[in-house]
């Protein structure tokens, strides 16, 4: 009888193998070959899974927001409560702030690809426009929620207030991740905006 072939679990080692040479080289350095190498296995099936290099980056950033999603939902399960509006911002935010090597790898790389996407014709910069809308609608919804909780003031505008926690996540991660904020620092700083929240809903009571 024929072998099943996996195809989840192949694609998912060509993609670790991606993120293994891209962090450690960088993506200028990432060719089919060169993951091939590091999974293990042919180039031809690394070209059977991704036609080309852009292919394969994209899918690579994708697999690494979705490692970043299954992380959140871990430590948001592993406190034994029903997580609140404030604790899962404030997960999401411990999550993507980059103090372990995925998150530092996601960070990095998510970083290398903006650049390259606006210099290299072949790599969609669509990948880090719709992530981040993603995070975006997310965190909209987070609040809105806290809203109707009463965690947060009605007279918040969810939505922009969404846009400023993205940047600050995206802000103070790089800030980490280059060693000018230090982790305590970056906390400090996200939990006094979510505090300001607080005290404007205090304010209008």
């Amino acid at each position: 009888m024929p072998r099943t072939v996996d195809h989840d679990q192949r694609r998912s080692v060509i993609l670790k193998a991606f993120i293994a040479v891209a962090a450690r080289a960088g993506l200028h350095a990432v060719s089919l070959r060169a993951v091939a190498a590091e999974a293990g296995v042919s180039l031809r099936l690394v070209q059977y899974y991704f036609d080309t290099k852009a292919g394969l980056m994209q899918s690579g950033l994708t697999y690494l927001e979705d490692v970043s999603n299954k992380r959140l939902m871990v430590r948001l399960q592993s406190s034994g409560r029903s997580p609140t509006a404030r604790r899962t911002l404030e997960a999401l935010f411990a999550v993507a702030l980059p103090t372990d090597v995925e998150s530092r790898q996601f960070h990095l790389l998510w970083t290398s690809y903006a650049m390259l996407a606006m210099t290299d014709p072949d790599i969609s910069d669509r990948t880090f426009v719709d992530s981040p809308m993603r995070l975006h609608e997310r965190i909209a919804s987070i609040l809105e929620y806290g809203k109707a909780e009463g965690e947060f003031s009605n007279q918040i505008d969810h939505t922009a207030e969404a846009s400023i926690l993205v940047a600050l996540i995206h802000g103070l991660g790089t800030a980490v991740l280059v060693g000018q904020q230090s982790t305590d620092t970056a906390y400090a700083s996200f939990t006094y905006h979510l505090d300001g929240l607080a005290a404007k809903r205090s304010a209008h009571e």
